[in-house]
């Protein structure tokens, strides 16, 4: 299953760090569409993906025109609060981007209202307001890979020093 993790305008540094660590330990690709809200060389996104930047594939876009203009193909989810659907009651297509909006405001209306079928939200207590951005990233991009039977994953582990159990 190919995965694109597209975040819309992110604000806080250290939530784009531990989305790009998720990516790169499950081989999506992540979009940053401009602007950010920090610059991407800031010690707080660097020390967020730790040792993993080698092995992410990370694009950049000026704004959203720019970004559907080079990715034409695959389906688009939308992750909102305000959805009907649940993250978890999509069918993901092959390939899928996973778009998620900046911390503070969400994704814009206009961009919800044109792709309303394709929102998706996370179940949550009415009294919450939303879930941690990198959170929301993991608990979205580990359904897609569940949908896809884990497909190139390693999905059996160890013990440190012990064989696997069967």
């Amino acid at each position: 299953m190919e995965i694109h993790v597209v975040l819309y305008e992110p604000e806080i540094p250290q939530n784009t760090g531990n989305i790009a660590r998720t990516c790169a330990a499950t081989g999506a690709v992540l979009h940053l569409i401009h602007p950010l809200g920090f610059k991407i060389d800031e010690k707080h996104v660097r020390r967020a993906g730790l040792d993993y930047w080698d092995m992410l594939d990370i694009r950049h876009y000026g704004d959203w025109a720019d970004f559907r203009e080079k990715n034409r193909e695959g389906a688009l989810y939308f992750a909102t609060t305000k959805a009907e659907k649940t993250y978890a009651a999509a069918e993901y297509a092959d390939p899928c981007y996973l778009v998620f909006g900046p911390e503070s405001r969400g994704l814009p209306e206009d961009l919800l209202r044109e792709y309303r079928r394709d929102n998706i939200r996370i179940p949550m207590r009415g009294e919450a307001r939303s879930l941690n951005l990198s959170n929301s990233v993991a608990v979205v991009v580990y359904e897609v890979l569940r949908q896809g039977g884990f497909s190139g994953l390693e999905t059996r582990g160890a013990l440190h020093g012990s064989s696997p159990v069967s």
